[in-house]
């Protein structure tokens, strides 16, 4: 009933070992009541969801969406729920707000923190732990709400890291409509939101290029995954150079090398098959170390 909020970054939440899970109960109440709330305010529908589910029992993902919105991490929490949890991986000093008391209830829906503007290596590790325990890690790879602030937009590549060390797919995610809720010089405005999942993306697709070059290129072209199902377009559609100005454009690159798509179905079938060889193998040589 009682646990420290920190020691519930390490613990399990809808993954393969539910060994030492974080308890359901605080994080199904949340989705009931504020999950309730945003239907009858914003009337939100989710689109494209089964990208999100042929996840589910077969491998982790790391689903990135761009950030507009302080709603945005509350629709991904949402849209993945009730069958899946996202492990939202959120700026540290929210987790000391109102006495710790922030840190808690995120904590208790699967949330854990992450140092801004540096290599922060234990919540690396951390999201690299969920990820092979099949869960959900949630990240926003601009870091920051988009013209919210004067920092000038960019792509933090460390997304890429985690999904190569963790060998999981990337899943562009968007969510539509939240950035109208509140406007400078307007008041709040309850406008119909809508979240829609994109086409998975895989890491080593871009091994073709400079090892140096990889991770930030590959995190560049999943934002612009995202941009395109925020604007409802193509994604050879989105101005990048418009959006990231100090960020390098990998636009002619990706245009003269097209990067292979795929399907969450066929990516969750192969991982599936991956394990059941793994298992296959495990047994054999079990079997053998008997008879020896």
């Amino acid at each position: 009933m009682f646990l420290k909020y920190s020691d519930m970054w390490d613990m399990d939440l809808g993954g393969r070992d539910r060994s030492h899970e974080i308890p359901h109960w605080f994080g199904n109440l949340a989705w009931i009541v504020i999950g309730g709330l945003c239907k009858l305010l914003f009337r939100y529908r989710v689109d494209n969801r089964d990208k999100l589910r042929a996840f589910q029992d077969a491998t982790g993902a790391l689903v990135i969406c761009n950030h507009t919105s302080f709603f945005d991490v509350v629709f991904m929490y949402l849209a993945a729920r009730p069958k899946q949890w996202v492990r939202l991986m959120g700026r540290d000093s929210l987790f000391d707000n109102a006495g710790g008391l922030l840190g808690q209830i995120l904590s208790r829906v699967g949330a854990f923190p992450v140092k801004r503007d540096t290599a922060d290596m234990a919540s690396i590790k951390r999201a690299v732990r969920m990820l092979k325990n099949d869960e959900l890690v949630g990240i926003l790879p601009e870091g920051t709400r988009r013209g919210k602030t004067d920092r000038v937009p960019s792509i933090h590549a460390g997304v890429s890291v985690i999904a190569r060390m963790a060998k999981v797919p990337i899943l562009p995610m968007t969510v539509r409509g939240v950035e109208r809720i509140k406007q400078k010089g307007r008041g709040v405005r309850l406008p119909k939101v809508t979240v829609d999942y994109g086409d998975p993306i895989l890491v080593g697709d871009f091994d073709f290029l400079p090892k140096d070059e990889r991770v930030e290129a590959c995190t560049w072209y999943a934002m612009r995954e995202c941009f395109a199902l925020f604007y409802n377009t193509v994604p050879e559609n989105v101005d990048m150079a418009a959006l990231f100005p100090e960020t390098r454009d990998y636009a002619p690159v990706f245009a003269e090398h097209p990067i292979p798509r795929h399907t969450s179905e066929e990516l969750a079938a192969a991982a599936r098959e991956a394990r059941a060889e793994k298992e296959a193998k495990a047994a054999a040589k079990a079997a053998k170390a008997g008879k020896e």
